[in-house]
């Protein structure tokens, strides 16, 4: 998995595209490729640095229809919104060449497939994403999505700017949030309890119980 926060030391990003570390310096000193510097001065690069090595993208970039279901129960759903994408990619006269279906919850950030579409995203690979709506790639954070996907070149196109998700997978998230939050109160609680018990609270000194 590519991480965006990938990065790489002169000696590392030398052997990952294949040139000497004395090619590297020569390539700073000209300015031909400046290395990002550290606070402490020390040189690195990162992912960005690779693709514009590699003329910006090394490989063909891609048009993904990403669909998205809750449940296992929502395959029906799942069809239909596939079948919904295929309508509206062919009157918009886009070509698509990748299709990814996924069944998870909008507040699992986990998915396998939604992982693998953020880090095609991230490795300049992916032209475009298109997507019935929002809330079919994230529940929360869209903003943040569209933010790292513009940041790699890649457009987010949603076909229905409205959510439209099943009242039962709204309540679902919901419950997600809700339990998430819970576990940590719960977790804070235990915390608070723990140091009660390993640290009790002295009783103050009255005055008259000095001599």
């Amino acid at each position: 998995m590519v991480n965006m926060s990938t990065i790489y030391r002169l000696s590392q990003f030398a052997a990952r595209i294949g040139v000497s570390t004395k090619t590297l310096q020569r390539w700073d000193a000209s300015g031909k490729l400046k290395a990002k510097r550290r606070p402490s001065g020390h040189r690195y690069y990162d992912e960005s640095d690779v693709r514009k090595i590699f003329g910006g993208n090394p490989v063909k970039r891609k048009v993904v229809v990403y669909c998205r279901v809750s449940s296992a129960g929502q395959k029906d759903d799942l069809a239909s919104q596939v079948r919904a994408m295929e309508t509206y990619c062919l009157g918009a006269g886009i070509a698509v060449d990748e299709w990814l279906q996924e069944i998870g919850g909008g507040m699992n950030f986990k998915r396998k497939r939604f992982l693998t579409l953020l880090d095609g995203i991230m490795r300049g690979e992916v032209a475009k994403v298109v997507v019935a709506h929002k809330d079919r790639l994230v529940r929360l954070g869209f903003e943040c999505f569209a933010h790292i996907a513009e940041e790699n070149g890649c457009e987010i196109e949603v076909a229905n700017q409205e959510s439209l998700s099943p009242q039962q997978e709204m309540a679902e998230d919901l419950m997600s949030v809700v339990h998430t939050f819970s576990c940590r109160l719960y977790g804070l609680r235990k915390y608070e309890t723990k140091l009660k018990e390993d640290f009790p609270a002295t009783k103050p000194v009255r005055p008259e119980m000095v001599e």
